[in-house]
């Protein structure tokens, strides 16, 4: 007989940021277990999934999770159960249709996201496979290339650089223990590069360091000159950025808060057009804002055949929207993160069409994250050709990288 979920249980942990988020313990029948922490982003798409939060100005600041974790234990646990449910996607159908919401506002995309990542676990114990495998059967057999956060603005951090992530992608590196290497040592040496420069190294949100310097464009400078103190090249390191520009839309126009400077749609995309012709920048996501789609239409024409163009906050890992801008031919990439949408099955669904119509999928952790090491398994159980899980800091971060130099070594 199949095993199935006898047992949920919710709780109210803390993430990377000490603010309250949903954990759920799921047993099987058979007595196997899972465990899940659900991330939380600062930088959030209004597309989103809802992450239900109480709003108790008296509790942590109104971010308390106690209606969701209610939701997982009074609501969610026991119509699961008495359903004996032995399939994820059976059981992520069952947590959407007793949510019966468009974006999970009545239970809680945390509460539901919870349970569905707890469970799927808990099947891939009791079928006695690791978690990739579970997801992507023998055909989960590469390791992604990281693309690693190494420098803050924007909203991860308390300084005056707009941009929100700067990022390091080992592409031109074999294995994946190689590429970590190169990562970690490129970031020790822009440690010493701000020290040196007499900047402050402290970091953000997702560990990269976090120093207020003269523009981005300097912050790209440090980058370079980090990549080459390390000892590598631009045939082994590119760089990414995560703009994340609707943080900066404002009465039909773009404003860089922290600069104070005002841009159209089309000023930005030379702008970035620009920093292109300068430094070995691979990849651009959120380069506009998510409803700008006229502005997504022309900057997929200027850089949509020479880099990356991924959509974020754009498609919130949501079929609908990914189908809306294949549909208008915008972006040529996608950011998948699991709370954006609710489910593991969903999340599946989402990067089996982006795979299909030759868009790029990018497994991402959030600004605010755990111990948990899901997003590692994921990306290996689907062949996803690049992860983001910040910069190789902080435990909450480094858990994934740990984690992914382990599956190497089964693989």
């Amino acid at each position: 007989m199949s095993d199935y979920i006898k047992e949920i249980k919710g709780f109210q942990l803390l993430d990377s940021r000490a603010n309250p988020t949903v954990a759920c313990f799921a047993v099987t029948n058979s007595g196997a277990k899972g465990f899940a922490i659900v991330p939380s982003g600062a930088s959030t798409g209004i597309h989103e999934a809802v992450e239900l939060r109480d709003n108790d100005s008296k509790k942590y600041f109104g971010k308390s999770v106690n209606k969701a974790v209610s939701n997982v234990n009074d609501i969610i646990g026991p119509a699961l159960t008495s359903q004996k449910l032995s399939d994820i996607n059976d059981i992520d159908r069952f947590l959407i249709n007793l949510d019966a919401s468009e974006n999970k506002s009545n239970l809680g995309a945390n509460a539901i996201l919870a349970v569905s990542l707890s469970c799927a676990k808990a099947l891939s114990n009791s079928y006695n496979l690791p978690l990739y495998r579970f997801i992507g059967g023998q055909n989960a057999k590469n390791l992604p290339v990281p693309m690693m956060n190494i420098l803050n603005g924007g909203a991860h951090a308390s300084n005056n650089i707009d941009i929100q992530e700067f990022m390091v992608v080992p592409f031109g590196i074999e294995s994946f223990a190689e590429r970590l290497r190169a990562g970690s040592e490129i970031y020790h040496s822009l440690g010493i590069i701000l020290k040196k420069k007499g900047l402050l190294t402290g970091v953000g949100d997702e560990g990269g360091f976090a120093p207020s310097l003269d523009s981005d464009e300097t912050a790209l400078d440090c980058i370079m000159e980090a990549i080459e103190s390390a000892g590598y090249s631009e045939n082994q390191i590119g760089i990414a950025l995560d703009v994340a520009s609707s943080e900066w839309v404002e009465k039909g126009s773009y404003t860089l808060k922290k600069r104070g400077t005002v841009m159209t749609a089309e000023q930005l995309c030379s702008y970035y057009e620009n920093l292109c012709n300068k430094y070995p920048i691979m990849s651009i996501e959120d380069g506009v804002g998510e409803d700008d789609f006229e502005g997504w239409k022309l900057l997929t024409q200027r850089l949509g055949d020479k880099i990356r163009l991924v959509g974020d906050d754009l498609f919130v890992t949501n079929t609908n929207r990914l189908k809306e801008g294949i549909e208008k031919g915008i972006a040529n990439s996608i950011l998948i993160k699991l709370n954006q949408i609710g489910t593991l099955s969903e999340t599946l669904e989402v990067m089996e069409l982006a795979k299909k119509y030759g868009y790029s999928n990018i497994v991402s952790h959030r600004s605010g994250e755990s111990e948990d090491t899901f997003i590692a398994d994921l990306a290996v159980g689907v062949n996803a050709p690049f992860i983001k899980s910040g910069a190789p800091c902080r435990s909450d971060r480094v858990a994934k990288y740990n984690r992914l130099l382990i599956i190497e070594s089964e693989i």
